[in-house]
C-alpha cells in the first residue's frame, strides 16, 4: 500500500451480511476492494484500501448496511499500515480463477 493509504476491515457472521456491507463500502467512498477471507464458523472479513477518510467513511457505511441484514462482528481502520502487513492479505483472484469457477 502506498504511503497515506489506510486499510479497512469489515468482519461479519455470514456471507450475505458481508456482501451487503462490502457493496455499501464500495459505493460510499473511493476505496478499492483488496479481497475477502473466511475464518470458519461463518466468520468472513472484507478488506478495502484507500485514503484514511475514504476508508473510514466506507467502513462506517458497510457496518451499517451489514448490520441491517446480519451480524457485524468487528470493524477496524488501520491508517498507514506497515508494508509487511500486505503478506497477510488474501490474494486477489485472477481472471483464470474466475473463469474456472464459472465453468
Amino acid at each position: 500500500m502506498a504511503n497515506g493509504e489506510a486499510l479497512g476491515l469489515l468482519e461479519c457472521k455470514g456471507l450475505v451480511a458481508l456482501m451487503e456491507g462490502t457493496d455499501a463500502m464500495l459505493k460510499a467512498a473511493n476505496v478499492e476492494m483488496m479481497g475477502w477471507d473466511k475464518a470458519g464458523s461463518g466468520m468472513v472479513t472484507a478488506f478495502v484500501k484507500g485514503d484514511v477518510a475514504a476508508v473510514k467513511a466506507a467502513v462506517d457505511a458497510g457496518a451499517e448496511a451489514a448490520g441491517r441484514v446480519g451480524t457485524v462482528v468487528s470493524v477496524h481502520v488501520i491508517a498507514r499500515p506497515h508494508d509487511e502487513l500486505g503478506g497477510m492479505m488474501p490474494k486477489k483472484k485472477g481472471a483464470a480463477a474466475v473463469a474456472a469457477v464459472k465453468k
